[in-house]
């Protein structure tokens, strides 16, 4: 089996960074009044700032192959080009098209040779299933080079003539025109952005990444949906799909929108990620001791005292200094979010040959998590 090694990183954050009192401009107000859940969100997030693929003028300047060829382009240099290029891995929430893939949207885009492809599909988590994929074919030898990515452009699922519909059928049946909160508080907390990475079966560069190993988790055997869009939840718990609506409701319910129950999140997102954190670190006999760097995915910093508490109690403390985060300043990027966190930490210019990182991503589609172990060369 070869070393892999994450050799160069990049990231592409379009447009000017929005500020929390510009949001409401560029995604527009339901029902022409200003949200009554913005601030409070803004208020528990903690984001400052956020990259929306939309201008000041309001025109979409990217879609979601586009943003993530941009991130894929600038790992390009003399050393590694586009002919080198062997596999293409791609991780999104939210790919532009059902089909065909997103992987196979931004390779056209590319316009290089034929590589192998893949696409992850999910929540958070579809950017480190595209790393994994990338890392077990580099370890294996099926290919010498992996480009993976994380992205996302969910600006334009936010947007206030989204809910249009929904507001008019709720004002036709005299109730509150107000959309739910499941899917209002989650308008306040989403960016757009992509990254790529450029893993290699020997070390290149200033301070490449020998990954360790990567461990994921799922615990859907037991835990029903907690964040989904192009569907509904029923009250026994289970999902009705998008094919099974009538044409009209898919406007009037607003059946492929972005929702999340807050209740299950708050319930399970902690202590299923101590757990799951729990048995990679048993598994692979490491300690908070053997960790310099923990790179936390979270979607809001409202969860990190509660965090780091859990992993407290269970013996897990990681000290905070050791943690690094940047959720403040590009947003809660998804896929990308893990890929952003880790390519700034690698352009800081503080890592030290030995040093060792731990990769963190939850996703709360239905409580999946994934870990990577790095050492720094």
């Amino acid at each position: 089996m070869k070393e892999v090694y994450i050799n160069k990183t990049s990231h592409f954050l379009p447009n000017d960074a929005i500020s929390n009192e510009e949001m409401e401009q560029i995604l527009g107000q339901i029902n022409d009044k200003p949200s009554k859940a913005r601030r409070i969100v803004l208020r528990n997030n903690g984001i400052l700032s956020r990259y929306y693929a939309i201008d000041k003028q309001l025109t979409i300047t990217h879609n979601n192959a586009q943003l993530t060829v941009e991130a894929v382009k600038r790992l390009f240099d003399t050393d590694f080009s586009a002919a080198d290029m062997e596999l293409l891995s791609c991780g999104t929430s939210t790919p532009d098209h059902l089909l065909p893939s997103h992987a196979a949207m931004v390779h056209g885009l590319l316009q290089n040779k034929s590589v192998e492809l893949n696409s992850s599909s999910g929540v958070c988590c579809s950017g480190m299933n595209a790393l994994k994929f990338g890392y077990l074919s580099v370890k294996s030898g099926n290919s010498k080079n992996a480009v993976c990515t994380g992205s996302e452009r969910v600006s334009t699922w936010m947007m206030a003539d989204k809910f249009q519909k929904e507001i008019e059928n709720l004002d036709s049946l005299e109730e509150q025109p107000i959309i739910a909160f499941k899917k209002d508080f989650l308008r306040w907390m989403l960016s757009d952005g992509a990254a790529a990475f450029l893993l290699e079966d020997s070390p290149k560069g200033a301070h490449p990444l020998k990954i360790e190993w990567m461990e994921a988790y799922s615990y859907a055997y037991e835990l029903e949906a907690c964040m989904y869009a192009g569907g509904d939840k029923l009250e026994d718990g289970s999902l009705k799909p998008w094919s099974d609506y009538k044409t009209e409701e898919w406007l009037s319910e607003s059946v492929f929108s972005l929702k999340q129950d807050v209740k299950i999140l708050d319930k399970n997102i902690l202590e299923k990620g101590v757990e799951s954190m729990r048995e990679a670190m048993l598994k692979h006999s490491i300690t908070p001791d053997d960790i310099d760097y923990f790179l936390p995915h979270v979607s809001s910093h409202f969860f990190v005292d509660g965090l780091y508490q859990k992993f407290a109690e269970a013996g897990l403390e990681i000290t905070r200094e050791k943690w690094f985060m940047n959720l403040h300043k590009v947003g809660n990027v998804g896929a990308a979010s893990i890929y952003l966190m880790l390519d700034e930490l690698m352009h800081s210019g503080n890592l030290r040959k030995g040093d060792r990182i731990l990769l963190s991503v939850p996703e709360s589609g239905r409580f999946s998590y994934a870990y990577a172990y790095l050492t720094v060369c």
